[in-house]
């Protein structure tokens, strides 16, 4: 919990939560909207994807914006940050906060520079990137990416999540790697991303001279997404219910070992309920909520060199016949 927020009161303070696939972004994002008391927050989501999935797992959706009961509210960028800074700043309630998550394949210095533009500099101000890291999968070979060492490259902060899930040695492995790309880096380590809000937020990096490190970084103007880095989606839908049995086989036994991230709204045949899916890596869950919409099936699944065609005719093969 913050008591007060130090940032200059005629801008809006900015976080950026960056991370890679499954990394726990959005766990995170939820519990600060659960913990950060007093304060109206403005979150912009934008998922990798064709699906906006991750607006779902927030609370309902009207168009594309959310208001929560707090008084917070959460947008999607659509493709234009800037305009979805506008759209929250212009609004008649004053915002307190801004936090602007990224996709699980984003290089975040493009984000970090719209807020050092010319357009935004004088109405928001970037207080710190938080990279989220998860201990359990990040040394695979198949993270190993430059988006991923480019989120540790830009991190003011970088939160070690899920440390329940491996060793010591191997938390010492993850922080060393970590160094070698971003010397002297802030690691917090944490679970569920579960961390005291006064160390990520309204920490005041980019009056430090974190944001003129980022301005002097070398870029270019290619997508904030690194599609070279061979990263694709594929998203599924479809107005039948997927059979529970045939879907569960196709987790166990069907699922190519390139599909690092799954999520999505599921409607069962044989459950009335919508059913909440994430996966990552090999682990996944699925929770029960109710609908608040037709019941509709919504998949998006994120690898690398991912056969579609083959996961199209697979998943389709997982719907019911009744």
């Amino acid at each position: 919990m913050l008591d007060t927020l130090t940032t200059s009161s005629d801008k809006l303070p900015v976080t950026i939560i960056t991370g890679f696939l499954g990394s726990g972004k959005t766990t995170l994002l939820n519990y600060i909207l659960q913990n950060f008391d007093n304060y109206k927050v403005a979150v912009l989501v934008n998922e990798f994807g064709d699906i906006n999935i991750d607006s779902q797992f927030l609370t309902a959706v009207e168009e594309d914006m959310i208001e929560l009961t707090n008084g917070c509210i959460c947008c999607t960028i659509n493709d234009n940050l800037a305009d979805a800074v506008y759209r929250v700043i212009e609004r008649q309630e004053q915002i307190d906060y801004l936090i602007v998550e990224t996709t699980g394949v984003a290089d975040p210095l493009p984000i970090a520079l719209t807020f050092l533009g010319a357009d935004l500099l004088d109405l928001t101000q970037l207080d710190a990137i938080l990279t989220v890291v998860d201990a359990e999968t990040f040394m695979s070979e198949a993270f190993n990416s430059e988006a991923a060492n480019r989120q540790l490259l830009y991190g003011d902060i970088i939160l070690l999540n899920k440390i329940d899930l491996v060793t010591e040695t191997e938390l010492k492995t993850i922080e060393t790697h970590a160094r070698t790309i971003k010397q002297g880096a802030n690691i917090l380590r944490c679970e569920y991303g579960r961390v005291p809000l006064s160390l990520i937020l309204d920490v005041n990096f980019a009056e430090s001279g974190s944001s003129q490190k980022v301005l002097s970084a070398p870029h270019s103007r290619e997508s904030a997404h690194l599609v070279n880095d061979g990263f694709m989606s594929m998203s599924f839908q479809s107005n039948r219910p997927f059979a529970t049995e045939k879907f569960q086989h196709f987790l166990e036994y069907r699922l190519p070992d390139n599909v690092f991230r799954a999520k999505g709204v599921l409607w069962f045949a044989e459950s009335p309920n919508c059913h909440l899916f994430q996966l990552s890596g090999k682990r996944f869950t699925i929770g029960e909520s109710e609908w608040t919409k037709t019941p509709k099936t919504q998949l998006v699944l994120i690898g690398r060199k991912l056969d579609l065609l083959f996961l199209q005719q697979t998943l389709n093969n997982c719907l019911s016949k009744k």
